[in-house]
């Protein structure tokens, strides 16, 4: 009799899941290779239940069409291993919105883009940092309304690799401080169109997150004071200063550029109107790692040939 039972349990057990550990990890290769391709996902989890489950557990990327709470709801229970979480395509981005995500996700969480997206406050974003302590990558521009609250809710994630808070106009120096302090590992931040951040800001991030590789300063109104700092930075590799009036040739003085930034490959001083012959001469006699060079839109430059 127990040996029945324990057939017929064998039995039951291979009818709810057709599928060995193998088998598994052989659809999900093919799974891999259509990720790209929407439509055959979805062709592909409409075979049967036991596709549409595998094709759920194995989903890691989501850009859903809307966000409202009901449906984000449905879409974050079917796909509960989500790593990447697209919502550039929903505007209408809520508190109770990111509570939902936040629990719902929570350590899985790597990567979350809300870049086309309003009216979240500090409190959404503090339910996301503290849900989903591996979160590396935050991208937050756009949020015009946001201010140095949200930033020092941002400052609590603290595996944080990638920031984007472009044009985020509200956020000052003392956000960004605590961003610095915070976030330790940053290895890229872009502060384009951040006018409420200077000189402070950005000493503290190059004092604080010494991984710093790619630093977007577009517009901002900093002065040469700053490149110092900057430039004592041992692993950036893509500095982008496009716009940045404040800066003239005393920023690229030789004693300021040799203090490091050995590693610089990509320097854009596109639009910095101040920055003359001069500068540019001192520029390309110390920093033999420069690859790439970008000079549009600033002060005339004349070509001697000899």
């Amino acid at each position: 009799m127990k040996k029945q039972k324990l057939v017929h349990q064998s039995m039951e057990h291979r009818r709810n899941n057709p599928f060995d550990a193998l088998s598994e990890e052989l659809i999900f290769i093919i799974l891999d290779f259509l990720e790209n391709q929407p439509s055959s996902l979805k062709s592909f989890s409409l075979v049967c239940r036991s596709f549409h489950s595998l094709e759920s557990r194995h989903r890691r990327n989501l850009r859903p069409l809307r966000a409202d709470h009901h449906h984000l709801t449905r879409l974050l229970t079917r796909y509960p291993n989500l790593s990447s979480l697209d919502l550039t395509l929903c505007p209408r981005v809520t508190d109770p919105t990111l509570n939902s995500l936040a629990g719902a996700c929570g350590h899985a969480l790597r990567r979350l883009d809300l870049s086309r997206s309003r009216f979240f406050t500090a409190a959404g974003l503090t339910s996301v940092v503290v849900n989903c302590p591996n979160l590396t990558e935050l991208d937050l521009s756009n949020a015009t309304e946001l201010r140095d609250a949200a930033a020092a809710a941002v400052a609590r994630a603290k595996n944080l690799e990638k920031l984007w808070l472009a044009r985020c106009k509200l956020v000052t120096d003392m956000g960004i401080g605590c961003i610095a302090v915070g976030c330790r590992k940053l290895k890229l931040i872009s502060l384009k169109w951040c006018v409420g951040v200077g000189d402070l800001g950005v000493e503290l991030l190059a004092i604080k997150c010494k991984d710093l590789q790619s630093l977007d300063l577009s517009y901002l109104p900093i002065t040469d004071k700053c490149l110092q700092s900057i430039f004592k930075l041992q692993h950036l590799e893509d500095l982008v200063l496009e716009g940045c009036y404040g800066i003239d040739d005393d920023g690229l003085a030789d004693d300021v550029f040799k203090q490091g930034c050995r590693t610089l490959k990509k320097l854009d001083i596109k639009g910095c109107q101040n920055i003359s012959h001069v500068g540019l001469a001192k520029l390309t006699s110390t920093s033999g790692c420069v690859e790439q060079l970008i000079l549009a839109d600033g002060s005339p430059v004349i070509v001697i040939s000899w």
